[in-house]
């Protein structure tokens, strides 16, 4: 019955992490992206 259960678990794991490290990736990527823009914006004193 529990031959099953590391083949799940596993594949489930995996799935989680690689759509955490999708999003970690993206927000930052995001982040640098509006840094970068606030850059530009503002005015030279």
């Amino acid at each position: 019955m529990w031959d099953w259960f590391p083949i799940v678990f596993f594949q489930f794991k995996i799935l989680v992490l690689g759509v955490g490290m999708f999003f970690a990736i993206k927000w930052h990527r995001d982040q640098a992206k509006s840094d970068q823009s606030r850059e530009y914006r503002t005015p030279a004193e």
